[in-house]
């Protein structure tokens, strides 16, 4: 009898502390892939890299190009080539072809690298506005509600996001629900593989 009541007095207290905690606690949300797109450096950084992917993409298709043409010279002549020199070109275009997806998977490894090499201070700010306002608003939790974030609902009032934008001096108008990323992979290199040329 005297179990069956302390047991009965532990739920009890455990539910008024429960309650207690639920008021005390103050979540809020905010989108930081928003607000990354509005920064200035956000722009500045997209536009380079961009920039830089185009001159990669620009040597591609340059290399596509000369698989190509020597591809075409390759069928234009195998039937008069001998056994050594036809191994001598098919050894030749797969080189080239391997040399060029290669160069496509290393150049977008090194693009999305220095993306995010060069755009992490600018999301460590963020995340220091974030925190400051959180702490100036007695937030006790601040939700991601963006593309990477599992929240379903949050209600407007909680959004934070403004705040946020104020702090960091920012005003929206620019790129509005543009959600920042990094540049997209180039075009992967069309596979050529030449063909064996047939004994007569």
């Amino acid at each position: 009898m005297k179990n069956t009541f302390v047991y009965a007095l532990a739920g009890v207290l455990s539910l008024v502390c429960l309650a207690v905690e639920a008021q005390t606690m103050k979540i809020g949300h905010t989108r930081i892939d928003y607000i990354l797109s509005l920064t200035p450096e956000n722009k500045v950084i997209t536009d380079l890299l961009t920039n830089q992917q185009k001159q990669t993409q620009t040597e591609i298709n340059r290399l596509q190009q000369e698989l190509q043409d020597k591809y075409a010279l390759y069928q234009k002549g195998v039937a008069q080539m001998t056994d050594i020199i036809r191994k001598d070109r098919e050894t030749e275009l797969q080189g080239l072809q391997s040399r060029i997806q290669e160069f496509s998977r290393t150049s977008d490894e090194a693009i999305q690298n220095k993306y995010k090499q060069l755009i992490w201070p600018t999301v460590a700010k963020i995340q220091q506005a974030i925190d400051t306002v959180a702490k100036q608003n007695g937030y006790t939790h601040i939700l991601s509600t963006g593309n990477t974030g599992a929240i379903l609902y949050a209600p407007e009032e909680t959004n934070i996001t403004e705040l946020v934008l104020k702090y960091l001096d920012i005003t929206p108008g620019q790129n509005v629900g543009q959600p920042a990323k990094a540049p997209s992979p180039s075009t992967p290199a069309k596979r050529v593989a030449p063909k064996p040329a047939k004994k007569k």
